[in-house]
């Protein structure tokens, strides 16, 4: 029996679930392609990386809350819930998990952070600072220091959200370590620093669901590399018309 298996091999549509087509998530192309296909996830880091509503985020939700995560973030270990706006769609998956390989993971959602720091005050461990008394790109350092220190699975929700260049950079780092502990990452993000880790696999999601994709092949980092060439080029097109008149009054 071959024990060298990431956490999760595959996600895919429960035998018994169905999600009814022309409703919300069975609008998202990526939804559909997972539901009628499955996706198998290779050890390592996975990016999912496409455009806003094009069910990336849906997706890294699910697959976290049928692993056992909430879909606020934290760990197994807190349930940690305000207000449900989920999806149903992890309720409908079936996860294959790797062989031997352990339960341990974490969800870090950049837009409910907030309110994850809140819940830890009542449930703070050892290590762990004051999070509210940081800032928000420090508190997420914090957050990688303290909870991505060993091998499990981990879901990343737009990371980069609260994260400067340099910081972007030590995200990189600490999920090259997370991988060398045997570790799995599954990420939602729209950076292309982020994505440019080394033997990641990217998955380019968008209208046609999604499909394999190498880094400099991404529409994010054609854009980038455009814009940083000639911002003017996309910034003309902003500007404001009164009567007809570029300039404005």
């Amino acid at each position: 029996m071959d024990f060298d298996q990431p956490p999760v091999r595959r996600v895919a549509r429960h035998p018994e679930a169905r999600l009814p087509r022309g409703e919300w998530p069975m609008t998202i192309p990526a939804v559909v392609q997972l539901m009628e296909h499955g996706l198998d996830l290779t050890p390592g880091v996975t990016f999912l990386v496409g455009e806003n509503g094009s069910g990336k985020s849906t997706l890294v939700e699910a697959v976290a809350v049928a692993f056992g995560l909430s879909p606020e973030g934290g760990s197994p270990f807190g349930q940690h819930s305000t207000r449900p706006t989920e999806s149903p769609l992890a309720g409908c998956l079936q996860l294959t998990r790797g062989v031997g390989n352990s339960r341990w993971g974490f969800f870090l959602r950049a837009e409910t952070m907030h309110g994850w720091y809140t819940y830890l005050e009542e449930h703070a461990g050892p290590r762990d600072p004051d999070f509210h008394e940081l800032s928000h790109g420090e508190s997420f350092l914090a957050v990688l220091e303290t909870r991505f220190d060993s091998g499990g699975f981990y879901c990343l929700d737009e990371p980069e959200a609260a994260l400067s260049f340099s910081s972007t950079l030590a995200l990189i780092a600490v999920l090259q370590r997370v991988v060398a502990q045997g570790g799995q990452v599954l990420c939602a993000t729209h950076s292309p620093v982020l994505a440019s880790l080394p033997g990641a696999r990217i998955l380019e999601v968008g209208d046609w669901g999604w499909r394999e994709a190498s880094w400099p092949d991404l529409e994010l980092v054609w854009h980038w590399r455009r814009f940083l060439d000639s911002p003017e080029a996309y910034l003309r097109h902003l500007a404001p018309e009164v009567d007809g008149d570029p300039e404005g009054p």
